[in-house]
């Protein structure tokens, strides 16, 4: 068989996309030798880690991708796996020079960051963190999404990354690298899936004071590897304690996105959270009023939570150099519920539902807010 069906044969391989990692086979310096004799193609690839969980996925793409090739009528894949030097070297590239331990979240990145809080729990903040996420990345942006509330973990539920026991995956290492699961076109990670024990029926609880709060949500931020995001969302804890001050520490030049009710207790304290992070140096940039009125099949208008508490928010933490906006009220909805007992975002399984035309409105403000890019380097090539 000639040199060129060979080629195009390593080519077609070398396009195949990890599933974890997101970037192409030969990017990541996995194709090995590949031979084609009478017809058949022998497929050498080197996996990142043994029991890699994508294997299956990867040995498929490659097999479809070599069988695509004319004048390939059969394929043979041969598994292995990287070396520890080679596992360094990848590591070494994903990171883009960076050291270990460095945080590419600085004021430098080009990645927006936005925290997303509440002054207290009950409102709804991790749904809607959820489905802001799915809702962004389903506009094409790169998204990442960071479960901040260490003792209330809820994102992969949401999410449906979770087994038929209702547990967490476990993320894929690579070294000290962390992957984070995917799920909608969104990176995920959550203490929850660093808890999981084998035969439990349930992810274990977390009882850590400050250190650890600050060091879990600091390794979150360095260890794990996003790539290239366009936004990356954190879903804080209620109230303005130990995580609220480190992501503060953390990312001071991170945007807050306050979320309350209409209930006026909760939007007096809901004040008090985008206060707290004006002080750290981040800025409020919206307010989204969640569990608000929803009309009811006979025309009737039920308030079960009052009105106004969204626009109040807005109007307390706006000033005369910066209005804060309602970005959206989110009404009561069944199927914003439902959706977050079966982890199908609503505004993917029910997009014309009221909640999740007002979450959808809400995520296309935010996709269409410009960065600020001043004082940041673009990073062009020469």
């Amino acid at each position: 068989m000639s040199v060129d069906v060979v080629a195009r044969v390593r080519d077609a391989v070398a396009a195949v996309t990890d599933p974890e990692l997101r970037r192409p086979l030969g990017e990541l310096d996995m194709v090995r030798d590949i031979a084609v004799r009478d017809g058949v193609a022998e497929v050498g690839i080197a996996l990142t880690i043994v029991g890699c969980p994508a294997a299956d996925r990867i040995e498929r793409d490659v097999r479809d991708a070599a069988a695509a090739v004319a004048g390939i009528d059969a394929v043979d894949v041969r598994v292995g796996v990287m070396s520890p030097a080679e596992r360094t070297a990848l590591t070494e590239k994903l990171r883009g020079g960076r050291a270990k331990r460095e945080m590419p979240f600085g004021p430098d990145s080009l990645t927006r960051v936005i925290a997303v809080t509440s002054g207290k729990g009950g409102v709804g903040k991790s749904t809607v963190t959820a489905n802001l996420a799915v809702a962004l990345a389903a506009q094409g942006l790169r998204v990442g999404l960071i479960d901040a509330d260490v003792h209330g973990f809820s994102i992969p539920g949401l999410l449906g990354l979770v087994d038929a026991d209702g547990l967490p995956p476990a993320p894929t290492r690579i070294d000290d690298l962390i992957l984070p699961p995917v799920a909608y076109g969104v990176k995920v990670i959550s203490i929850g899936m660093f808890l999981r024990r084998p035969g439990e029926e349930a992810a274990g609880a977390v009882a850590w004071r400050g250190p650890m709060l600050h060091r879990t949500v600091q390794q979150f931020l360095t260890d794990v590897f996003f790539g290239d995001l366009d936004v990356l969302l954190l879903d804080m804890p209620p109230g303005t304690g130990d995580v609220a001050i480190s992501v503060g520490q953390l990312l001071p030049h991170a945007d807050v996105l306050v979320v309350t009710t209409p209930q006026a207790a909760a939007a007096e304290v809901a004040v008090r959270s985008g206060l707290v992070a004006r002080q750290t140096g981040q800025r409020p940039i919206g307010v989204i009023e969640n569990m608000a009125a929803m009309t009811l099949p006979d025309g009737t208008v039920l308030d079960l939570f009052g009105a106004g508490g969204g626009a109040e928010v807005a109007r307390a933490l706006s000033s005369d150099d910066a209005a804060v906006p309602l970005l959206a009220s989110v009404p009561l909805s069944p199927a914003l519920r439902t959706g977050g007992d079966d982890g199908r975002p609503v505004v993917l399984s029910a997009p014309d539902d009221p909640a999740a035309r007002a979450i959808v409105e809400a995520a296309t403000a935010l996709a269409t807010r410009p960065r600020g890019l001043a004082g940041k380097p673009l990073r062009l090539g020469v």
